[in-house]
């Protein structure tokens, strides 16, 4: 069901900060920043020759990265994105094997434009798992 790695997010602190190490100090290619109110994040896309890092930050003291960023405050792993064919079928595979999709089950269009869901940390070896249609 799912394919490739679309990307992995690392939340962060200080989206510039993050940035520039990025940039400078590990010499990748980074997006520029993109504000996503509907998420509560700002984020900026590290371009790799296989796949993608996300590198977001919270938009506001109500952004559900708000929560992550307290308890590991000079950030860290938050999610890791696999893409899927069909958005839908996925998430009522899923569901019927018993996995919770966060929300109210309802793709929300992510960064890249495209559906996407989220699936709980605790169905899926404490990793917040998105899913993303391609």
């Amino acid at each position: 069901m799912i394919g490739r790695l679309n990307h992995v997010a690392i939340a962060v602190p200080d989206l510039a900060a993050a940035s520039a190490i990025y940039r400078d100090t590990l010499g990748a290619r980074v997006s520029a920043p993109l504000a996503l109110p509907e998420h509560g994040v700002t984020v900026v896309f590290v371009e790799l020759p296989n796949t993608k890092i996300e590198l977001l930050e919270p938009l506001g003291p109500g952004s559900p990265v708000a929560k992550f960023m307290e308890s590991n405050a000079s950030g860290g792993m938050h999610h890791i994105c696999y893409e899927v064919d069909d958005i839908l079928a996925a998430r009522d595979r899923l569901k019927a094997q018993g996995a919770r999709v966060l929300g109210d089950g309802e793709p929300r269009i992510g960064a890249h434009g495209k559906p996407v869901l989220f699936l709980h940390p605790k169905d899926f070896c404490g990793t917040l798992v998105e899913i993303e249609q391609v």
